[in-house]
């Protein structure tokens, strides 16, 4: 699986916000600390309004800031409404010969779900923990 550029891109602003919940920021700001295009941000933002996971306000005063209870959302179930249900083969376009006498594409499904299930376990508070007990034992999965 490789994650697209809206996902990453998408990441990166929910992780800044998370670590910035005091204040509201902008576009223009989130592109300069981020170093990525306004363009590109005004559709992820837009995007991750509509799912609630952040709130935006116009005008003076306004801005964008996480919404609170985004912190406990589970990073795959994130990571699967940013990268829609596309699936990593598709035998049906161009039609697949070999269809009927292979299994790869039931192996590769099974193999993303456990993949999503298992980031389920962590929510994006998670991701962002200051605390050194609440850290993710990363070399415990290599």
């Amino acid at each position: 699986m490789q994650i697209n550029k809206f996902t990453d891109y998408g990441f990166r602003v929910l992780i800044y916000l998370a670590r910035q919940q005091e204040c509201t920021h902008t576009i223009a700001s989130l592109a300069k600390q981020l170093h990525l295009s306004q363009n590109h941000l005004v559709k992820i933002v837009h995007f991750m309004a509509k799912q609630q996971w952040l709130i935006t306000s116009r005008g003076k005063g306004g801005g964008i800031r996480l919404a609170e209870s985004t912190l406990d959302l589970p990073l795959g179930e994130m990571l699967r409404t940013f990268q829609g249900n596309e699936p990593l083969v598709n035998c049906v376009s161009p039609k697949c010969g070999l269809q009927a006498q292979c299994q790869l594409k039931h192996l590769l499904d099974n193999a993303l779900e456990q993949f999503y299930q298992n980031l389920n376990q962590y929510p994006l508070r998670k991701v962002i923990s200051n605390h050194s007990q609440d850290r993710i034992n990363f070399i415990s999965y290599l």
